[in-house]
Order: C-alpha cells, then structure tokens, then sequence
C-alpha cells in the first residue's frame, strides 16, 4: 500500500488575500485558481521545493477561518529561508533552538498558525533514536 499526504485544507475568509499572503510574501506557487461549480472556489498553492501542496476556497470546508495549526514547512537553511521571507514583507518569529533543532513561527492574514523547521542535522536525529 502507498498513501501521500499531498494537499490540506488552509481555512479563509478572503481567499484573494490569503492567495496574495501565500504566493507574494511566502513565494508559493500558484497551481491553480479555478470555480468549478457556482460557490466553490480552489485556489491550490505549493510551497518552493515541495510535493503537498494547500488548498484555499469557497465552499469547501467547515473549519472556522484562521483554525488551522501546527503545519510545518521543512527549510534546509533556517537563516537564509527566514531572511527571505522577511525582505517579501512576512512576518516571522524570533528563531528559537529546541535542542539543536531550529523553530520560527508565523501566520496567515486569518490566524492560521504555520512553524518553520530547520531540516535535523544527521548527529541530532541519531541522538533522537537513541
């Protein structure tokens, strides 16, 4: 059996905004802006280098705008991705070290709550299994 995680749902309540938000500041790709039907709006984003991609709309979900947390965006270089994102107008947490591994936060224009990883140096994962 095979099974990829490979689009989630990102909750707005102004998809143009949040579609500027996600490919002006952020740098993601604009996959598609389509209304299939009358009321449902898909506007599909991927971030650069990824293979899952989000989903922002109109008549697609019943979470409450601004619900979403915890997705994390996985960057080889923390210093370099987080310097980016801030010279396009995004704002970003302070880094914080979690033992080695580094963590920065930021959010969209509803609230939706993103954390940015620092890919985990080999040493450190080894130390994990441990």
């Amino acid at each position: 059996m095979e099974m990829r995680l490979e689009v989630v749902q990102v909750p707005v309540s102004d998809v143009d905004k949040a579609k500027s938000f996600y490919t002006d500041r952020l740098g993601f790709a604009l996959n598609h802006d389509v209304e299939y039907i009358p009321g449902i709006r898909v506007v599909q984003l991927t971030p650069p280098g990824s293979a899952a991609s989000i989903v922002i709309g109109t008549g697609m979900t019943s979470m409450p705008p601004g619900s979403l947390e915890g997705l994390q965006l996985v960057v080889p270089d923390m210093a370099s991705t987080r310097a980016e994102l801030l010279q396009r107008g995004a704002e970003i947490s302070e880094v914080q070290d979690m033992g080695g591994i580094a963590f920065a936060y930021f959010s969209d224009p509803d609230g939706n709550r993103w954390v940015i990883q620092e890919a985990t140096p080999p040493d450190v994962r080894e130390a994990f299994q441990r």
